[in-house]
């Protein structure tokens, strides 16, 4: 073989094809009837097996998750092996949350014998996290939003203790189950089809990072859009939030709010 390049690309490629008889075709291109992938928890030996295992992951992350399988650095090989990194991110862009290190032995027809596959650090890193929650809170899944949130965290919110009786969601919290509450409750008072979220800068500085923007909602008592420019600092630790501070225009959330109230 006389292109790795182009072989971790086909190789890559094949985890992210939808069509099924297309990814048949494609593993069938790549490896030996007789071939097998091992990882650390099982092995997969020829056509039909690594079928299944290549479906599951495209069906998980890449069509239900929202990411992409790229490669990542220079392969390197002689002889009959070859060894490259893959790596996964957001489909929309941003950084890898995952990588694997791949070592291939190929046959004398060039397909893949033995695959081996070693899972890289799990801890995505705290700008990919960072991202990772954007793409959620955009997706609008308060249960998903919240797996991304640890199971205690240190929760705060720029308004006073008492809170605001127009805006119901401000209160403390203090674990992932409170996450989901408080995004559940805002999807209740506002227009799902209508929210959305600009991040025009995230600032990391080890574990630590502040995400600068904007929020856009629609009231959904009285059909009133508003936006308001907000900061978020968030700390991660084990590729999960531990911190989440907001601090944000609240005098517009609470007016546009205290509007709905008055027309009920």
């Amino acid at each position: 073989m006389n292109d790795f390049s182009q072989f971790v690309d086909r190789y890559a490629a094949v985890w992210n094809e939808p069509e099924a008889s297309v990814r048949r075709g494609m593993i069938a291109d790549l490896w030996a009837e007789d071939g097998v992938e091992f990882t650390e928890s099982g092995e997969y030996r020829g056509h039909e097996e690594i079928e299944r295992r290549v479906t599951g992951a495209y069906e998980e992350f890449v069509r239900e998750g929202g990411f992409v399988f790229r490669p990542a650095g220079e392969p390197v090989g002689h002889h009959d092996a070859v060894r490259f990194t893959v790596e996964m991110a957001p489909a929309t862009g941003g950084d890898a949350v995952w990588n694997g290190s791949i070592f291939v032995v190929l046959g004398e027809d060039g397909l893949i014998r033995y695959d081996y596959q070693f899972a890289g650090d799990p801890d995505p890193g705290t700008r990919a996290v960072a991202r990772e929650y954007l793409r959620r809170l955009v997706a609008g899944d308060p249960e998903h939003v919240a797996e991304i949130f640890a199971e205690k965290v240190d929760w705060r919110l720029d308004w006073p203790a008492e809170g605001h009786p127009a805006v119901p969601w401000i209160r403390p919290r203090s674990s992932r189950a409170d996450v989901a509450d408080h995004f559940r409750t805002i999807q209740d008072f506002h227009v799902p089809q209508e929210q959305g979220s600009a991040a025009e800068e995230i600032v990391v500085d080890g574990p630590d990072a502040v995400i600068l923007g904007e929020i856009r909602q629609t009231v959904k008592a009285t059909g009133e859009p508003y936006t308001a420019l907000c900061a978020v600092r968030l700390t991660v630790e084990d590729g999960l939030i531990t911190r989440y501070h907001v601090y944000e225009d609240s005098l517009t959330v609470a007016e546009a709010l205290a509007r709905a109230d008055a027309g009920r």
